[in-house]
C-alpha cells in the first residue's frame, strides 16, 4: 500500500492540492447559477439542461485551447492572475463566433509542484473571466508531474460548451455580397505569437524588467496584458440586433487574413484596408527589434484587431458606434465582394477550411 507520505516522497503533495482548492473555491462557486448542481469538488461538473427544451432546435458548440508560451512570461515575472483571463478568452470567444452562448467551462493545470497560492491565482483569473462572460466554471483538474515538469513550470488548458438556436447560427452561409467587415480592437498581443516574441527578446537580449519608452510600464507587464473578452458585448449585440451580424472571426493564430477567410463563403473576397488603423506600439516595437517590416508579422500577430464582424450594410454604422461606446474601439476595414477578380495574392481558407479570400492592402496609418 502506498501511503500519503510515500507519495509525497515521490514528489506529489496531495495536501497542497487540497489547500489550493480551498483557496480557489469561493471564486469558482461565484460563477455558478441555479442550473449548476453539486458545487465544487465533484468527480464531474453538472448542469441542469432542462432549459434546452425552450429551444426549437438547440445546437451545442464546444471549444478547447490553451494559452501557449505566454505562460513563460508569467512564470518569469511570477505573475499568475492574468493567465486565466487569457485562457477564457481563447476558449469562450471561439464559441461566440458561431453565435453561441457559453454555458460552462472546465480547466486543466499541469505543474511540476503544486504551490497553492499560485494555482489559486490562476484559477481565480479563470473564474473572474468566466463570470464576465456568463460562463459557469464547473470543474477542473490540477495535476502534479514531478520529474516531467520543473518545480515552477506549469501549463493550462480549458474546454467550454455553449448553445445556439440552429436558425441563429452565424457563418459563411449568411455572408452576402456588400456586407461590411468591422474590426474590434484587441487589448494587445492576446495569446498568440509569443514564440516569436520570445525569440525576438532572446536574440536582441531584452529583459522583461526593462523600461521601453513607448510603453508606460515595464516590458514584461506590457507583454502580459490579458486577452480582451468579446463574448458579453457580442451576445448583447446578437440579441438586440437579430440578423445584423452574419459572421464573426476570432483573430488568433494565423493572423487577420487567414482567420477572416475561414468564415467567408467560397467565391467571395475582402480587401482589408491597412490605412484604417495604426497597429499599437507593442507590435511596432517588436517588429523594429526584429528588423522586420510590420507587414511581415501579419500571419502571426493580430496587430490590434482581436475580432472581426461581417455585418449587413445597413447595420454597420450602428454596430460600430455601439461597440465603441461599450469600450471596444471598432471601425470598418473592408467589404465583402463576389465580383470576379484575380485572387492569386489572397489568403484563401485556413486550418483545413476552404473559404473565401482575403488580403491586406495599402499602408498602415501612423
Amino acid at each position: 500500500m502506498v501511503t500519503g507520505d510515500a507519495y509525497a516522497k515521490a514528489g506529489v503533495d496531495t495536501e497542497a492540492g487540497d489547500r489550493a482548492v480551498e483557496l480557489m473555491k469561493a471564486a469558482v462557486a461565484a460563477t455558478h447559477g441555479s442550473t449548476i448542481l453539486g458545487g465544487v469538488g465533484g468527480f464531474a461538473g453538472l448542469m441542469d439542461a432542462a432549459f434546452l427544451k425552450d429551444y426549437r432546435h438547440p445546437i451545442l458548440a464546444t471549444s478547447t485551447d490553451g494559452v501557449g508560451t505566454k505562460i513563460a512570461i508569467a512564470q518569469a515575472l511570477d505573475v499568475h492572475d492574468t493567465i486565466g483571463q487569457d485562457l477564457v478568452g481563447m476558449v469562450v470567444d471561439d464559441i461566440v463566433v458561431v453565435g453561441a452562448k457559453p454555458l460552462f467551462m472546465t480547466d486543466y493545470i499541469a505543474c511540476g509542484k503544486v504551490v497553492p497560492e499560485r494555482i489559486a491565482d490562476i484559477v481565480r483569473g479563470i473564474a473572474e473571466a468566466c463570470a464576465a462572460t456568463g460562463t459557469a466554471l464547473v470543474g477542473g483538474e490540477t495535476a502534479e508531474h514531478p520529474g516531467l515538469l520543473g518545480a515552477d513550470d506549469y501549463d493550462v488548458a480549458g474546454a467550454a460548451v455553449g448553445v445556439v438556436e440552429a436558425d441563429d447560427m452565424l457563418g459563411p452561409d449568411k455572408v452576402e455580397h456588400g456586407d461590411v467587415v468591422i474590426a474590434l480592437a484587441s487589448s494587445g498581443l492576446h495569446s498568440n505569437g509569443y514564440s516569436l516574441v520570445r525569440h525576438i527578446l532572446s536574440t536582441t537580449k531584452r529583459t522583461f524588467d526593462q523600461s521601453v519608452p513607448e510603453f508606460d510600464r515595464i516590458l514584461g507587464q506590457e507583454l502580459l496584458e490579458p486577452t480582451r473578452l468579446y463574448t458579453a458585448p457580442l451576445l448583447e449585440t446578437l440579441a438586440a440586433h437579430p440578423g445584423a451580424v452574419h459572421a464573426l472571426s476570432h483573430v488568433t493564430g494565423g493572423g487577420i487574413a487567414a482567420n477572416l477567410a475561414r468564415v467567408l463563403p467560397v467565391g467571395t473576397w475582402v480587401d482589408i484596408d491597412r490605412a484604417t488603423w495604426s497597429p499599437p506600439a507593442v507590435f511596432r516595437v517588436l517588429a523594429e527589434w526584429a528588423s522586420e517590416k510590420i507587414q511581415a508579422t501579419e500571419g502571426t500577430w493580430n496587430l490590434g484587431i482581436g475580432m472581426l464582424a461581417v455585418v449587413s450594410h445597413g447595420s454597420a454604422s450602428t454596430l460600430t458606434r455601439e461597440w465603441s461606446e461599450a469600450g471596444i474601439d471598432s471601425w470598418v476595414v473592408g467589404h465583402v465582394s463576389n465580383r470576379e477578380t484575380d485572387l492569386s495574392d489572397y489568403v484563401s481558407g485556413a486550418k483545413g477550411v476552404t473559404g473565401g479570400a482575403v488580403r491586406l492592402v495599402g499602408t498602415y496609418a501612423d
